[in-house]
């Protein structure tokens, strides 16, 4: 299964849209990619993994980390089907190599901290919710890694500090750690089919590289800060129908903020994503609760479905995004109350245009003279549109009765796929096109690029995009 496989080239998708048709083309390039090398015999589970580590995970088995453990350069760490790895706060993993979670729908494969289980208790404090605690340190991938792989993989409760380790494999705040950092800027981070559950601080940083980020869920994702998927300046690549609860700031960002020397732009293309209570630990009018693009990054957004988010999606105006090279539209928000709906679009250091192709429609409830950069507060009432177009989810209290608006921030038992005659369904822009900047492979790159689709969010309803 993990035979080392030729050399294959791959052509980066394309932006195309309406008036970008020439700038995406300049944009293309070529990349080469080699597979990993093949790795080592099986690992052994009669014992605590510590130090260097290298081979196989063999299905069904259950791996205890003693330590941090890391992943040589030039070595690989496959994981079969089926396999679950303890850590604690001593315990992370640092990747200089090569790492693959081949996870199954039937079979996946976790990351977490055993005899831990997830409390579901609504409006829980943060200090008293063991999501935030930062159980064990996460997934530090270094400068050298040149692919990342996780494929219906749990990783839980990560964002314990890993301390002054292993260079520049680590980049963190004080006391706290990422539950995933890739930055190889010609490197490839793949994700797709996989769950994140908790953390102290951004879930992804994505500070350089090549990604592609498909069908995942995250679930109080963040702890007092941080971003969900947070790509930095030199990432490039697509972000699609993931679903998003009780985010502490944004769901997806791009900044180019941080770009080395040399590296590229940031250029990221975002779609059919839903965000349900986001931005739970900002301040109404500051960061987002759904889609930030920032400080020069270009790409797009489409298609997105946005449930009661602290704060609308935002094109920063200062630092400002590559707003010559951003498209959007498409995009949905729903509002329990005055207060969010008030925040559908922020103004003052924000220039994101209100779109026709949007729901609620803004000409419902936006002065015809509104004017999006204004640096002068030019507010709006939103009353017309608080809890207008219910977007029908198969169970999911909308309005919230008998909690707080934002008591929800794991999925539970709720089901936020579309009932028929919702009004997501038909409304999505599907000539979107993905930039894929990896390889297509079922080992060593993506499964599959799921094309932008014709509802809005990520459950689509004939069933096709997130599976969760």
């Amino acid at each position: 299964m993990y035979k080392m496989k030729f050399a294959l080239m791959i052509l980066s998708g394309a932006l195309l849209l309406p008036g970008c048709t020439k700038w995406a083309q300049d944009k293309q390039n070529i990349y080469v990619y080699k597979a990993a090398p093949p790795p080592g015999g099986a690992i052994p589970t009669n014992t605590p993994l510590c130090g260097s580590i290298k081979g196989v995970m063999q299905t069904g088995q259950t791996y205890t980390l003693g330590c941090t453990i890391n992943v040589p350069a030039g070595d690989t760490l496959i994981l079969e089907p089926g396999v679950t790895v303890y850590a604690d706060t001593t315990s992370g993993i640092i990747v200089h190599g090569t790492l693959i979670s081949l996870g199954t729908q039937a079979q996946p494969n976790y990351f977490t901290v055993q005899g831990v289980t997830k409390n579901l208790t609504p409006n829980l404090p943060l200090a008293q919710d063991n999501a935030h605690i930062g159980l064990w340190k996460g997934i530090m991938c270094d400068t050298s890694c040149p692919m990342l792989v996780l494929k219906w993989t749990h990783v839980d409760f990560a964002g314990a500090a890993y301390g002054n380790v292993d260079g520049p494999a680590v980049e963190e705040s004080a006391g706290t750690s990422f539950d995933l950092l890739f930055q190889n800027p010609n490197g490839y981070c793949i994700v797709e089919d996989s769950w994140f559950y908790g953390g102290t601080d951004d879930c992804m940083r994505i500070s350089n590289g090549k990604l592609h980020v498909f069908r995942n869920t995250f679930e109080k994702c963040g702890g007092s800060g941080g971003d969900i998927v947070n790509c930095k300046g030199g990432s490039q690549g697509t972000i699609a129908y993931n679903f998003f609860i009780g985010t502490a700031y944004n769901g997806q960002k791009a900044s180019n903020k941080g770009q080395p020397v040399g590296a590229a732009q940031c250029h990221i293309v975002m779609y059919n994503s839903t965000f349900v209570n986001g931005g739970v630990q900002i301040t109404p009018g500051t960061r987002a609760g759904g889609i930030d693009f920032e400080q020069g990054a270009e790409g797009a957004f489409f298609n997105n479905a946005f449930i009661n988010c602290r704060v609308g999606y935002r094109v920063v105006n200062n630092p400002v995004a590559d707003t010559i090279h951003l498209t959007y539209g498409n995009n949905y928000q729903w509002a329990d109350s005055l207060v969010i709906a008030d925040q559908f679009f922020t103004y003052g250091g924000v220039c994101t245009k209100p779109m026709p192709t949007d729901i609620p429609n803004p000409s419902l409830y936006l002065p015809a003279d509104f004017y999006y950069p204004n640096p002068q507060p030019n507010s709006y009432d939103g009353t017309p549109v608080v809890q207008y177009e219910n977007p029908k989810f198969v169970n999911y209290p909308l309005p919230v009765v008998g909690q707080p608006l934002f008591a929800y921030t794991a999925i539970g038992s709720f089901d936020f796929h579309l009932l028929p005659g919702s009004p997501l369904i038909g409304k999505g822009n599907t000539s979107v096109t993905p930039l894929i900047v990896v390889p297509v492979d079922p080992i060593y790159g993506a499964t599959e690029v799921t094309m932008p689709g014709a509802d809005l969010g990520c459950y689509q309803i004939n069933g096709s995009g997130n599976q969760h």
